[in-house]
């Protein structure tokens, strides 16, 4: 599902580009877009728990079914693993990853952040080519944003911060 939506969103010259010219429909068709992707991986974690579970998913488990425990013929738990984005534990293994690295290597002595500006040339380029307003064109604000955000990367990376820093206005 999620390669066909990441095709369908490409625009291509040869191509009618219909649904990316669809403006508030366009952004109801990417939200249902989300939501059966994200519906799709909530079921497989519900589906293959026995194969995701480990030894203390099973002692939480039996824990829980102790008889003193109230409520527990309610529902059927479902756990997600920390490789599902935004469960729990996803957050604690960044909060705990972050905290072995500021352990290891010291703590930060500066900290960058970036937003986006729609007023970027790059933006600009792509919302007069394509006939539309900026709120009608988020896939393309975002794109760019995140490419932007690949190249500061890529500069700390090779050391050059204050070039990154300044490059990127």
């Amino acid at each position: 599902m999620r390669e066909y939506f990441c095709y369908r969103l490409q625009s291509r010259n040869n191509e009618a580009q219909t649904i990316l010219h669809s403006r508030r429909l366009f952004h109801q068709w990417i939200v249902d877009d989300y939501c059966m992707i994200e519906s799709q991986k909530l079921n497989y974690v519900r589906q293959h728990q026995q194969q995701l579970r480990v030894d203390k998913y099973m002692n939480l488990n039996a824990c829980n079914n102790a008889p003193e425990t109230l409520g527990n013929q309610k529902g059927k738990r479902v756990i997600l693993p920390s490789s599902f984005v935004g469960s729990q534990r996803y957050m604690e293994q960044l909060y705990f990853d972050g905290k072995a690295i500021c352990g290891h290597i010291g703590f930060p002595n500066l900290f960058l952040t970036l937003t986006c500006n729609p007023t970027w040339s790059e933006i600009q380029r792509k919302v007069r080519k394509s006939n539309l307003t900026l709120h009608d064109c988020l896939d393309v604000v975002s794109q760019i944003f995140k490419m932007k955000l690949n190249q500061l990367m890529n500069d700390l990376k090779r050391g050059h911060v204050f070039g990154a820093i300044l490059g990127c206005k």
